[in-house]
């Protein structure tokens, strides 16, 4: 079944009614997702995408309707916070962001408010994660990859979906591929994702894609060494980078020598995790 979805995923679109919701609402429906609601203040009592998805004012009245347990935001950053804050109220109990720019000052008040919560978050700038044959909840195409046991986890959006075209041309499959997001604080980052890979039965290896910026890979590279039995690949974007420069987005930032793409690579090799040096690498060290 692979990790956090799973046949009880029941989605809620917060942001249903804009461009972004309504586009990736309906592809996330042709993927088989469990989208029954979405959310847009406003617009309760109406129906979107030719009938198929009722609209509600705000999550607790989707959740008493519909029985919901799990929100992917498209809302705009200026409003992301509020309907971050409203899914944790509601006790959804997987919130997926998408959206991007949301202040570091909201997201450190919001990590605070999930202590001692049941909720969990992925994200923000995140592309989601999908689960083939179960959910898609967020903006992976899901036409890259095909149900397999590969387990991936990501910081990259764009590098997660070069990751599963490859995997798929290589005939490998995954069990779930979950996009933590590139910024500097997040939700559910490598250490937790890895704690469900090695647990989840479907899992028999891991991906592991990271970039510059923070410690992380290093954090995880530290985890992988005391807690994980299955094999890790790895691979670390930003080999080329300036130092001192953002590259792409807020968490991709080098400051002195800390979050260096070198440091990254060594910390993962001195403890035996596989390394590629390109991502096309990563199907032959799989094997």
């Amino acid at each position: 079944m692979g990790i956090l979805l799973n046949q009880e995923t029941k989605v809620v679109v917060q942001g249903i009614t804009g461009n972004e919701g309504l586009f990736h609402t309906e592809r996330m429906l042709e993927c088989g997702t469990r989208i029954v609601a979405g959310v847009s203040p406003g617009h309760g009592g109406e129906w979107v995408l030719r009938g198929k998805v009722p609209v509600f004012d705000n999550v607790q009245f989707a959740k008493e309707s519909t029985g919901i347990n799990t929100s992917v935001i498209f809302v705009p950053a200026r409003s992301a916070t509020d309907a971050i804050y409203e899914s944790i109220e509601a006790k959804i109990s997987l919130v997926v962001i998408v959206t991007e720019g949301i202040p570091i000052q909201d997201l450190l008040k919001i990590k605070s408010y999930l202590k001692n919560r049941e909720t969990l978050l992925i994200g923000p700038n995140s592309p989601g994660l999908l689960s083939p044959n179960v959910a898609n909840v967020g903006i992976i195409p899901h036409g890259l990859c095909k149900l397999g046991q590969v387990g991936v986890v990501s910081r990259s959006g764009t590098l997660t979906y070069e990751v599963l075209s490859i995997l798929n041309m290589h005939d490998m499959g995954i069990s779930t591929c979950v996009g933590i997001g590139g910024d500097p604080i997040h939700g559910l980052g490598f250490i937790e994702i890895l704690q469900m890979f090695e647990a989840d039965n479907l899992t028999d290896k891991i991906v592991l894609v990271g970039e510059i910026g923070g410690r992380e890979e290093e954090i995880a590279a530290e985890y992988i060494f005391k807690n994980l039995t299955k094999p890790v690949v790895a691979f670390i974007a930003g080999i080329t980078a300036p130092r001192g420069r953002r590259m792409g987005h807020a968490g991709a930032i080098i400051e002195n020598d800390a979050g260096t793409a070198e440091n990254k690579i060594t910390a993962l090799r001195d403890i035996g995790v596989k390394v590629a040096n390109y991502p096309e690498e990563i199907p032959d060290l799989l094997k």
